[in-house]
């Protein structure tokens, strides 16, 4: 117990007796003061005494599929800070390969009694994928947000960037230079985003009086390896432009090109998305579609919050309109004739 008292207080910046004030019931300690002490306790993993089990935690389960890919920090930046400006305490849960899955996340978040939870980029954008522990929340009432596009009838509020519009930006921008065959790389056939995207892809070749052929089309996991894959098969087909769903996957593209012994830009152009944090310093300095990270972060928390306190909020989703961020990556098409195909290229 002395332990506990000494652990709690030091996370909270109070004294032991405060700390044990609290524990026990008594008075003279602040509503923030009590709701940071029992928030303190659910974070290092004590089980709050039985007479204070009564009502949820003030912590909000914050589920992330991964921290390798630098949207998902930053998304975590945003939703962290808003959340605590709330008053309310973000446990991070980030997957790993062989580790514990969203699933387990969810079933250690309704364990720890949360007021809610925000996904990331989650298994609800994949239609394949099991969406059980979803149906466990919504069983629970418990408040959810979902950021980017979901499959349809989880029920749940979601705050979106529009991948119409982020193809379109990226689309016309390379037709706007000249090129004409312009490939995809989009993340798996279920995954939510990535049919949205090529949908858009498609409108926009038919109303330009064309079509997107299926070898213009290639799909992976979302890494750079995967990009790096994908963009080989995309240049074995001739495309001059690439657009891709993520900024990993551009970086992938732009690394395959270079083992072509091709130029990005002068021999091909890559445009990615996201906007995520360092893409100014590659080489070259990455053109991509900006999601509004901060707008939509906050967006989220405000969803959860008016859930949390027992406000209606529609199940729909919010569509945030994406930003082009032009810079070293794209360029106006080679003339044919000029483009350098030979070599091996570097890294």
């Amino acid at each position: 117990m002395t332990r506990r008292l000494a652990q709690v207080a030091k996370k909270v910046g109070v004294s032991e007796a405060t700390v044990s004030r609290v524990l026990n019931n008594k008075p003279g300690v602040s509503d923030a003061t009590r709701q940071a002490v029992l928030s303190a306790l659910d974070v290092l993993g004590y089980e709050r005494p039985t007479l204070l089990r009564g009502e949820r935690a003030r912590l909000v389960g914050l589920v992330l599929p991964e921290l390798q890919n630098p949207i998902f920090p930053a998304f975590a930046e945003v939703i962290g800070g808003s959340l605590a400006q709330q008053g309310l305490t973000p446990v991070l849960c980030t997957q790993t390969k062989g580790g514990v899955s969203e699933a387990d996340y969810v079933e250690l978040l309704l364990q720890q009694q949360v007021s809610g939870v925000v996904f990331a980029g989650g298994l609800y954008a994949q239609a394949d994928a099991p969406h059980d522990h979803y149906k466990q929340l919504a069983a629970r009432n418990i408040p959810v947000v979902q950021v980017n596009a979901a499959i349809e009838h989880l029920g749940f509020p979601a705050v979106s960037c529009d991948d119409a519009v982020a193809v379109e930006q990226a689309w016309r921008h390379l037709v706007s230079l000249g090129h004409e065959r312009i490939g995809l790389v989009l993340g798996p056939a279920d995954h939510m985003p990535s049919q949205r995207k090529l949908a858009a892809a498609r409108a926009l070749a038919d109303a330009a009086g064309g079509r997107l052929p299926e070898e213009r089309v290639a799909r992976a996991m979302f890494s750079l390896e995967g990009g790096q894959a994908a963009a080989a098969r995309l240049l074995d087909s001739g495309v001059t432009g690439i657009v891709c769903a993520s900024d990993p996957l551009a970086l992938g593209a732009v690394r395959a090109a270079r083992r072509r012994g091709l130029v990005v830009p002068r021999d091909v152009s890559v445009v990615g998305f996201d906007d995520s944090a360092f893409m100014n310093c590659t080489e070259p300095p990455l053109t991509t579609v900006r999601q509004p990270i901060e707008a939509m972060g906050r967006a989220a928390v405000e969803l959860l919050t008016l859930q949390i306190a027992g406000s209606a909020v529609p199940s729909g989703e919010l569509l945030f309109e994406p930003e082009l961020v032009v810079r070293g990556s794209t360029a106006q098409v080679a003339r044919e004739g000029t483009r350098d195909t030979g070599g091996t290229g570097g890294v």
